[in-house]
């Protein structure tokens, strides 16, 4: 796998009169996990979604691997984006969620996508819906769904959210495996000691502007 990077240079974003990055420059590169804390507000989720594509930013540039982010390119690309939930068929399983999206780009492979949704501690066999799973469970499917195509970057945003401790600590175990293939890894996560343990880098957003803490 080739380097992978990202640079923001000097963005800023508003809605309406109302300032939500204020120059903001960070640069990502392959084999790192990078910690993003703040508190709700402080314009972590915009940050991501400007890198993702989802938003064009008003002043500044973001590269991804020299390509200029809505120049170049229109949306990030072999990218594996936790932001908000994903849009699941409700009454279909976890198994049967994935396979739709993975047929998308790439033949079907049931026996794959199993072991994918093993990985991160779901039962491939069960019909339960995904309308009937709990937060912890649709999490784990977003992290399989984020990650079942061998995704260069990752942009997770607050990945453990409902998970309990020892499926945290798989989940820990998972990214840090993710990290030496060589991957670029971007987290947010109000959990002080996910960023503690995972991070290589940490920033935080405050108000629109970000700082490096470590």
């Amino acid at each position: 796998m080739s380097g992978q990077s990202i640079i923001v240079s000097n963005i800023s974003k508003h809605f309406g009169n109302c300032p939500v990055l204020e120059n903001v420059s960070l640069e990502l590169v392959s084999g790192k996990i990078y910690g993003i804390v703040g508190y709700n507000g402080s314009g972590k989720t915009v940050l991501f979604k400007c890198i993702c594509g989802f938003y064009h930013v008003d002043s500044g540039e973001i590269k991804i691997n020299n390509l200029v982010m809505h120049r170049d390119i229109d949306m990030l690309i072999n990218a594996g984006i936790i932001i908000e939930e994903p849009g699941y068929i409700r009454n279909f399983s976890g198994l049967k969620n994935l396979e739709c999206l993975y047929r998308i780009r790439n033949k079907a492979d049931k026996k794959y996508l199993k072991d994918v949704m093993r990985k991160v501690g779901l039962d491939p066999e069960s019909r339960k819906k995904v309308c009937h799973y709990s937060l912890g469970m649709r999490q784990r499917l977003a992290i399989a769904q984020a990650t079942m195509e061998n995704q260069d970057i990752l942009i997770l945003d607050e990945p453990m959210n409902g998970l309990d401790r020892s499926s945290v600590i798989d989940m820990r175990n998972f990214f840090e495996e993710l990290k030496e293939q060589n991957k670029i890894i971007l987290l947010a996560s109000h959990n002080k000691e996910d960023i503690e343990t995972l991070c290589d880098e940490v920033y935080e957003m405050d108000k629109g502007k970000i700082s490096r803490l470590r």
